[in-house]
């Protein structure tokens, strides 16, 4: 159970970035297609960002944010005391 709970915590950033560019796309009703013609990036290579099987690098993150013609935000902030 505390390994599950440990593997659930070690994986909540990376489902939170997936959440967040899936979340920024949609609300701006953009495709995947449509978000790639903007940044440059394949539709594909966003798709496996989307799907989980590929880790954004901050440089990729700032072209996805730029292309919705929004602002990226990365925050770090204290873990809650057990």
């Amino acid at each position: 159970m505390i390994q599950l709970s440990n593997s659930r915590e070690n994986s909540q950033p990376e489902l939170d970035v997936i959440r967040a560019i899936v979340d920024a796309r949609t609300s701006r009703n953009l495709t995947q297609k449509e978000l790639a013609e903007r940044t440059g990036i394949n539709q594909a290579d966003i798709s496996k960002l989307e799907n989980g099987t590929r880790n954004p690098s901050l440089n990729l993150l700032k072209r996805l944010a730029d292309g919705m013609d929004m602002m990226l935000e990365l925050k770090f902030i204290p873990k809650p005391k057990l």
